[in-house]
């Protein structure tokens, strides 16, 4: 037991300094549960933005980025080639449009992604699908990549764009 001459030059009684270890061990224990919590519920997640949540400056660096790599198959302004639901007499499809008319803004994120990384290859596309679309990964950096597709987004009807959020949280969260 702590004497006064203990308590006066600044030594804590046991007691005290197990009351102490006791109230932090504690308060690191709620703090992990908060955060076990958190990250839980989606609140404290390390995913990216969608890619309909570009900012301006990444607009405009998605357009420039698009007209020097994608523009001479899927249109200056998005329109895809002519008849892009018939096939080439090579048995692959045409470029299809990535505005309204398309289908572009019916998949997540997490696909449109990996499609212009990897190009329209298996495991994207079926085993045996031919097609022209190239891979740009190793010729667009990440953020480069992002930049066009948020330029390919804010280019969609607020009603695609609604709906493709829809599918994109589906597919982010599937609970």
């Amino acid at each position: 037991m702590a004497g006064k001459d203990d308590l006066a030059a600044g030594r804590r009684s046991p007691r005290a300094v197990r009351a102490r270890r006791a109230a932090i061990v504690i308060g690191l224990l709620i703090a992990a549960v908060a955060a076990g919590v958190a990250w839980r519920a989606g609140t404290w997640s390390a995913a990216p933005a969608p890619l309909s949540a570009a900012s301006a400056a990444q607009i405009e660096q998605g357009r420039a980025l698009y007209a020097q790599h994608c523009a001479s198959c899927h249109g200056a302004n998005l329109e895809g080639e002519p008849a892009w639901r018939e096939r080439k007499p090579s048995g692959r499809l045409p470029a299809p449009p990535h505005d309204d008319s398309g289908h572009t803004w019916h998949h997540p994120d997490e696909v449109l992604l990996a499609i212009t990384r990897k190009g329209m290859r298996p495991p994207i596309a079926p085993v045996g699908y031919q097609s022209d679309m190239p891979g740009f990964e190793g010729v667009l950096d990440e953020a480069q990549i992002r930049a066009v597709l948020g330029f390919i987004a804010s280019r969609w009807s607020e009603q695609s764009r609604a709906h493709q959020a829809r599918i994109d949280r589906a597919h982010r969260d599937p609970r």
